[in-house]
């Protein structure tokens, strides 16, 4: 019948659903409008359903997209407008085609105690600062670089690359390239570089032309240092750079491993070792000296149930206690404010009041006889008091989630919740902001330079928050 052919009107469900669909895909997978027009999306479209017709790129760019943004941003900001505390990271990047981005994402807990993060707008230094500018290392790398280059460009190389493998029994695996962006990169490479070292120098040797590839014992002595040095700080970026769980109570006990276990210099090390070592920890202890920095991560270990004093030393640890219940004190204050404002926005009961009839409980108030009435504890007290019964309860598992811990136990601290909800919620690095990079690079890829900033806004805005 004709009903069965005939296409789907604009304002129907249906329509409505595959485009919507269609709009989603487009946002939520970073794929370039101008995909609508290619024959194979359509071909795709019309076996799914044949009486939908696609339409043009105009209209999403124009029209759907737009909308979809409009849509997001009301819910996100609905959704901020209702966060107490809250935590942000900013960073800048500029495009391939040159235009300078800010990024700009925000962290909070949510009334279910779990931790979220919102992109608003479009790490490692310490690690690059103690290898730059030494020479011996910058040759060392720049020759696993080579190397890397040499195998991947040249498939001969990769074949004679896995005979040998075979021959010397090691594990069957290729060269990693550095990625510029990611420093973790650097270091998978020379461990690869170090595991095959014996297999790259036979295939190397074999070939007047990359014999020179070779690594020299100077190199190879350089690589351990750096992999013995570094390798180590791997796992701990990783965990300080994550934005789905606390991180930000890590900060000190991180450094206290570092200071007198990871980075420790050992008698077997090099001197080229020890050096790396104490330019990381100069740098890292530098970073986090200033006095508000330590008063910050003071307070956000304290109210972690993992860690609470342990890491505070016992000399500050008396201010870092009356510094809690002078910021508790103040936000339950905050929240009082809050309170009476939204009191006093209902509207207030017209007419002069009727007299109120005394009750007996109101005559012994006025007339008090028989034993004393006991003494009212101040709020400062129940704060002080809450926070000395939180001390002294038992230390939650390491592996355990904070946020989960004060779920449970919010009803038993009522008052240090507040502080919870406002520090836990604060993320150690930028590594937010710079992932926010990497949804820009690939939004503005080398097909679509000419996007305007407004547009890579959005559709950065709808990648991260849809």
């Amino acid at each position: 019948s004709v009903s069965n052919v005939a296409p789907y009107e604009p304002d129907s469900k249906r329509w409505k659903q595959i485009t919507d669909a269609v709009t989603y895909h487009l946002a939520k997978d970073m794929v370039p409008v101008h995909t609508v027009k290619q024959s194979g999306f359509q071909k795709l479209l019309k076996v799914i359903d044949k009486k939908y017709q696609l339409p043009s790129h105009k209209y999403f760019s124009e029209t759907a997209l737009p909308a979809l943004y409009d849509d997001c941003r009301e819910r996100v900001a609905d959704e901020l407008s209702r966060v107490q505390f809250f935590a942000s990271t900013a960073d800048l990047w500029s495009s391939q085609n040159a235009e300078p981005y800010v990024s700009l994402t925000v962290h909070y807990i949510g009334p279910d105690w779990s931790l979220r993060s919102r992109c608003l707008q479009t790490l490692h230094l310490a690690i690059e600062n103690s290898v730059k500018g030494n020479k011996r290392i910058d040759h060392a790398i720049g020759v696993c670089k080579k190397l890397a280059s040499t195998f991947s460009c040249s498939w001969k190389k990769r074949k004679a690359l896995s005979v040998a493998q075979a021959e010397l029994h090691l594990p069957q695996h290729q060269l990693i390239t550095e990625t510029p962006t990611h420093w973790g990169s650097r270091q998978e490479m020379i461990q690869r570089v170090l595991e095959q070292e014996k297999a790259i120098a036979q295939v190397l040797a074999a070939d007047r032309k990359t014999r020179h590839l070779v690594l020299s014992w100077q190199d190879t002595d350089v690589l351990q240092s750096l992999t013995k040095s570094l390798s180590p700080l791997m796992a701990f970026t990783d965990v300080l750079s994550g934005e789905n769980y606390v991180s930000v109570s890590y900060v000190k006990p991180v450094l206290h491993l570092l200071n007198n276990n990871i980075l420790a210099v050992e008698e077997d090390d090099t001197q080229l070792a020890k050096s790396i070592k104490e330019k990381i920890l100069s740098y890292l202890n530098l970073k986090y000296s200033s006095t508000d920095t330590q008063d910050l991560l003071d307070v956000a270990s304290l109210i972690d149930p993992r860690f609470k004093t342990q890491y505070v030393s016992e000399d500050k640890l008396a201010a870092v206690k009356a510094r809690v219940v002078t910021e508790v004190e103040s936000l339950l204050q905050q929240d009082v404010r809050f309170a009476a404002g939204a009191c006093n926005a209902e509207t207030e009961p017209q007419g002069v009041p009727s007299k109120k009839l005394k009750t007996l409980g109101s005559l012994f108030k006025a007339n008090p006889s028989g034993p004393s009435a006991p003494t009212l504890v101040s709020e400062k007290d129940k704060i002080l008091l809450e926070l000395n019964h939180y001390l002294l309860s038992p230390l939650a598992d390491s592996e355990s989630d904070p946020l989960i811990w004060w779920k449970a136990q919010q009803a038993n601290f009522p008052r240090l919740c507040k502080l919870a909800q406002k520090y836990l919620c604060i993320p150690a690095t930028s590594s937010a902001s710079e992932r926010v990079f990497s949804t820009c690079g690939s939004v503005v890829t080398c097909k679509q330079t000419r996007l305007k900033p407004d547009a890579v806004d959005r559709l950065v805005f709808l990648a991260k928050n849809i």
